[in-house]
C-alpha cells in the first residue's frame, strides 16, 4: 500500500508546542488526614486539667499515627493554652508525618507549601506552562497562588487549564 503524497500527516501540536503541564496533584501528601480533637481530653468538655491533660496525653497511642498527617484542633468553645497543643506536637513528633495547629483545610495548605517549597522555579525558566486544573485530588486554591508566585519570575507563560481549552493569565513582556 502506498500513502498518497496529497494527505498529510496527522501532527501533535500540543506535544510539539513546548508546553509544560503542571500538576499541582503530584505535590499531594499520600498520608491519611486526621482532624486530632482534643475536646474528649478536657473535664466536662470545657476545662483543660493539667494534670489529667498530660496523662490523657502520655496514655495515648501515638504510634497509630506513623505516616499520617493530624490537625490538632478543638471543637469545645472554650480557652486552650498554647502550651497543650506544642505538647500534642512533642508526642506526635516521632510518628506523624506531618502536624499543624488548625482544621484540616490549614493542614492541607500546609502540606501543599511545603512541597511546593521543594520545587526550584529555575527548572522552568523561559517555559510555557501549564498549570493543570481539575484532577482527582483536592488542590487548595492556595496552591494555585502559590505555584504562581513561584512562576512569574521564570516562566515565559503561564495558563491555567488543559492544553485544549487553557486560559491564559501571564505573559512576559517581550516573550
Amino acid at each position: 500500500m502506498t500513502l498518497d503524497p496529497t494527505i498529510l500527516p496527522i501532527e501533535n501540536k500540543v506535544a510539539s508546542s513546548g508546553l509544560i503541564t503542571l500538576d499541582l496533584e503530584t505535590f499531594s501528601h499520600p498520608g491519611e488526614r486526621i482532624l486530632f480533637d482534643i475536646k474528649p481530653w478536657l473535664f466536662r468538655e470545657m476545662i483543660l486539667k493539667e494534670k489529667d491533660f498530660r496523662e490523657s496525653v502520655k496514655q495515648h497511642n501515638w504510634a497509630q499515627y506513623t505516616g499520617k498527617n493530624l490537625a490538632f484542633t478543638c471543637t469545645a468553645d472554650t480557652l486552650i493554652p498554647t502550651w497543650a497543643y506544642m505538647l500534642l506536637a512533642i508526642e506526635a513528633e516521632p510518628y506523624a508525618h506531618r502536624y499543624a495547629f488548625g482544621d484540616l483545610q490549614t493542614l492541607e495548605t500546609l502540606l501543599f507549601q511545603e512541597a511546593l517549597d521543594a520545587l526550584d522555579p529555575n527548572e522552568f525558566a523561559g517555559k510555557r506552562i501549564i498549570i493543570k486544573g481539575c484532577g482527582k485530588v483536592h488542590v487548595p486554591v492556595s496552591a494555585y497562588v502559590e505555584i504562581t508566585h513561584k512562576l512569574m519570575p521564570v516562566a515565559k507563560t503561564i495558563m491555567y487549564g488543559e492544553a485544549c481549552s487553557s486560559v491564559p493569565l501571564f505573559k512576559r513582556v517581550g516573550a
